[in-house]
């Protein structure tokens, strides 16, 4: 019986043409601007122009958009939805509860590397897409390829500049324009095609099988590394589910962006089967007629900064779910947009990955050598992809194991062989979104262990019971006249269970109690929303004479939701669920700041851990902060040391 998380969320806001149409401006825009440099670099590689070896590459491309991106994320993967959303996060929540088996946990260590490798892909999409758009200038006039770099950094400079609006203002066009740049294309591919029609023969995958045979298998490598270009951005489809429906995105793909890609690859196919020379070293341009070389530049212009736009606003939504997951270090997110919490902007990740398109137009300086490096973060990710399918469609789509290790083993099998192609390009600079994804998964491998070792050693410091608090709240003389909201770590339900170290701290200090006590315990739930009951209240303790009580709040959030404790306590007390005798103004968060200590023979391996830690700790906002404590209310802070090991 399949899962109800793996099916996708009615989406009643919208048409399905409407949303369609969005979705081809934020969810295509990447694999759409692929024709301006992916083609070509098949023909890079050394490979001759033959009208052979153009019908092979030519059907190459066919058949790895038709297999990789039509078949395994449209028709396949857009299925393995959580609560309607989907992406790298969606399938780690989906095998979370599975942990516990060694083949899981490396799945789930897997998945946090692919959502590194697609930061590190957000990081050269940019930068390639809006190069090769400018390189265009130089095709149409010769002498303007001095202004290449300047005008592609001016480019980049101002998309990141205005990231902090949002792209509520401007997203109703992204759609318009990416149609006019679908129709541009096919129509580009369509004149070169009824002039040589030949080129319809690449619809036979036997002529691909046997360009790869002539070539030999080193060229195959490079060829098929040069493929992964024209599929990069496919995976965008899978990760925006959320934010369109399937329906949409599978319109959007098979009624306009596939047909559109077809007839583009096949029209530059053609065009190299006239043996007419290239214009500037680029195949793309070389279609376009003299006269409107000026507005198609512009366009791809567009295009490509519309494309950038997404990758950009995906990896500010990658990092904000990693933060709600816990995986990642809580960074400033701002809401652009006051009706979508989806419209974040987070300043760190932004100039981040500015910086990192700045230093890669400068170090690579044309799109061709940019193309190197790209791919390998790609198809990392696609491979990570196909392997979580397979326990997915197993357990939630009752998938037999023959049939699972057929279809999937199969996937599995091709996206290897492009990871393995896309490998050669690693000293080419392939190493660059590979150390990035790398990086990113050291940091949330690092502080998923920081914190788990912190509340170890915090924990382990409270002598005092749930009994032993309630016997001293109930003898005590007097109160501390306020309403004491604590967070927990673990949950609290029966008298055995320990309080926080920091409430026996401040016992032992100041040997009085507030007069109530509200425990708040936040659970993140691996869901995207929470459907059913947010909260669980537990009443321990109630004097109506003496107007005190401990009381225990449990609160849950989904990876995709903004979790603001204090506004939802407020709008408890206010409608009676939590009943304080005391008014809310005088409420008072207390917190606690761990002081972390290495064991007196830690190993140098975890003292270097810690150390990282400590570090990421120190940019990372306090917990009570990300959470809106302390907002309108008054704060405490209490330093309390710990050892860990």
């Amino acid at each position: 019986m399949s899962d109800p998380r793996t099916k996708a969320a009615p989406k009643a806001h919208g048409k399905v043409a409407a949303l369609a149409l969005a979705a081809l401006g934020i969810v295509f825009g990447d694999i759409g601007t692929s024709p301006l440099y992916a083609m070509e670099q098949i023909f890079n590689t050394g490979v001759p122009r033959t009208a052979e070896n153009v019908l092979g590459g030519a059907s190459l491309v066919i058949w790895t958009l038709t297999l990789i991106v039509a078949i395994k994320y449209a028709l396949l993967v857009l299925r393995a939805q959580n609560d309607g959303e989907g992406g790298v996060f969606a399938l780690y929540s989906l095998l979370h509860d599975r942990r516990g088996r060694h083949t899981t946990r490396v799945l789930l260590w897997a998945l946090m590397l692919g959502a590194g490798l697609l930061i590190g892909d957000g990081m050269i999409t940019p930068a390639i897409s809006v190069l090769s758009a400018v390189e265009g200038l130089a095709v149409a006039t010769p002498a303007l390829h001095g202004v290449v770099i300047p005008l592609t950094l001016v480019l980049l400079a101002a998309l990141f500049a205005i990231q902090f609006k949002g792209t509520a203002g401007i997203g109703i066009v992204f759609g318009p324009i990416l149609t006019v740049w679908f129709a541009a294309i096919a129509l580009l591919g369509l004149r070169q095609i009824l002039e040589h029609p030949l080129i319809l023969r690449a619809f036979d995958p036997v002529y691909g099988f046997v360009f790869l045979e002539q070539v030999g298998w080193f060229k195959d490598l490079l060829i098929l590394g040069a493929l992964m270009l024209v599929v990069t951005g496919g995976e965008a489809m899978y990760a925006d589910v959320g934010h369109f429906g399937t329906g949409p995105i599978r319109l959007g793909w098979f009624g306009v962006v596939f047909p559109a890609l077809l007839v583009n690859y096949l029209g530059q196919g053609a065009y190299l089967l006239s043996g007419l020379p290239l214009k500037g070293d680029n195949l793309f341009y070389s279609m376009v007629p003299p006269g409107l070389l000026y507005p198609m530049v512009l366009l791809a212009t567009m295009a490509t900064i519309i494309a950038s736009q997404a990758l950009i606003s995906g990896a500010f939504s990658l990092v904000s779910q990693a933060i709600r997951l816990g995986l990642f270090p809580r960074l400033d997110i701002l809401h652009t947009h006051q009706a979508h919490s989806g419209q974040i902007y987070i300043p760190f990740v932004n100039w981040g990955l500015f910086l990192g398109c700045v230093l890669l137009v400068l170090g690579f300086r044309t799109s061709d050598n940019l193309a190197a490096a790209y791919g390998l973060a790609v198809s990392g990710v696609m491979v990570i992809t196909s392997l979580a399918m397979m326990p997915v469609v197993h357990r939630y789509w009752d998938w037999s194991r023959p049939l699972t290790g057929l279809v999937w083993g199969f996937l599995t099998l091709v996206n290897g062989l492009f990871l393995i192609a896309s490998s050669i390009k690693f000293l080419d600079g392939g190493f660059v979104p590979l150390s990035v994804g790398v990086l990113v998964f050291v940091v949330m491998a690092t502080w998923r262990w920081g914190r788990k070792a912190t509340f170890e050693a915090y924990s382990s410091k409270s002598r005092m019971t749930m009994a032993d608090l309630i016997s001293l709240h109930r003898d005590s003389p007097f109160f501390m006249k306020r309403n004491a909201i604590l967070m927990v770590p673990r949950p609290l339900r029966q008298g055995g269970d320990r309080v926080p170290a920091l409430l026996q701290m401040l016992w032992e200090r100041y040997g009085v109690l507030p007069q109530n006590l509200v425990f708040v315990e936040i659970l993140h739930r691996k869901v995207p929303y929470i459907r059913d009951s947010r909260y669980q209240v537990t009443v321990f303790d109630r004097d109506q004479a003496r107007a005190s009580s401990i009381i225990s709040v449990e609160i849950s959030f989904g990876f995709m939701e903004e979790p603001n404790v204090e506004r939802l306590l407020e709008d408890m007390a206010r409608h009676k669920e939590i009943d304080l005798p005391t008014h809310s103004q005088r409420w008072i968060v207390h917190v606690s700041h761990e002081n972390l200590l290495p064991a007196r023979s830690m190993s140098w391996w975890r003292s270097m851990r810690l150390a990282l830690f400590l570090f990421l700790r120190a940019v990372s906002r306090p917990a009570y902060y990300y959470y809106g404590m302390g907002n309108q209310v008054q704060l405490s802070t209490e330093i309390i040391p710990v050892r860990v090991r």
